[in-house]
């Protein structure tokens, strides 16, 4: 798998206050300006066309999320991706339901071929769909497959030449070349809208600072799953799920690379 710079990318979140350019879902825009805040960088949400170039010409990275993708949405979604790929910044790419609907299916395809995207993250059921696979979609919601997280994000990396991020039970990062799997996580993660609309922000707050993609995702990635994971530990009896986002979010400002080497389960 090789050396990760988790280190260097805590400090240089520190440092640097990466600026993160998220075209992103309405259902969860504020938690994920948030996450990008409470890991130490700096959110902007603007989606208008007239201006969604400019932007990108300023961030550090670009988050592109299709959770409640509109036409008119897609075509600022394609221009910031654009402008970002002239940029040589980071395009970090959300299919959410893509594989639920044939509009957000097409749309997907579309964009792949249009910008050039640098990291992918969903679940595997829309990673599968990004690779022209058929799996049973709910929804937003992941379904069955036959292949595993693991492999599918290796393949799919391949394929896609992207750096592939599948959420799950164990997540699992890959560049085609390099694998990694996360064990950290708690099954609340998923009683909580926006999970993973945060985590795909996390991922791209650290790839705004880090030119290895590869580490910027298992990063991201292991920061949300731990965080997850520390939160559940800290529900006392009565509380449910709105403290536990709470915690979740407590969990993420407080989060460092002592906590991160120490506790998360990396394979």
């Amino acid at each position: 798998m090789g050396q990760l710079s988790v280190n260097q990318i805590f400090r240089d979140l520190e440092t640097g206050k990466p600026l993160i350019h998220q075209i992103t879902n309405n259902v969860t825009i504020n938690d994920c300006a948030n996450a990008t805040l409470a890991i130490g960088a700096s959110p902007v949400m603007a989606t208008s066309i007239e201006e969604v170039e400019a932007m990108a010409g300023l961030a550090d990275a670009l988050v592109i999320n299709f959770g409640t993708i509109t036409a008119d949405m897609y075509e600022s979604m394609v221009l910031a991706g654009k402008a970002a790929n002239r940029k040589g910044i980071p395009v970090v790419f959300d299919p959410v339901g893509v594989g639920a609907t044939p509009y957000r299916t097409q749309k997907a395809m579309d964009y792949m071929k249009k910008v050039k995207v640098d990291i992918v993250r969903g679940n595997g059921t829309e990673v599968y769909a990004l690779i022209g696979g058929q799996a049973n979609t709910r929804g937003v919601d992941a379904g069955e497959l036959s292949l595993t997280h693991t492999e599918l994000a290796k393949l799919a990396a391949e394929k896609l030449n992207a750096v592939i991020v599948i959420s799950g039970k164990h997540d699992a990062i890959s560049d085609g070349t390099r694998v990694a799997e996360i064990e950290n996580g708690d099954i609340w993660l998923t009683a909580v809208t926006g999970t993973g609309c945060m985590t795909t922000a996390l991922i791209a707050s650290c790839a705004g600072v880090s030119e290895d993609y590869f580490s910027a995702a298992v990063v991201g990635m292991g920061i949300m799953s731990l965080a997850g994971e520390r939160a559940r530990r800290k529900i006392s009896d009565g509380e449910g799920i709105g403290t536990f986002k709470v915690k979740l979010m407590d969990e993420i400002f407080t989060m460092n690379e002592t906590v991160w080497e120490r506790e998360v389960i990396l394979r």
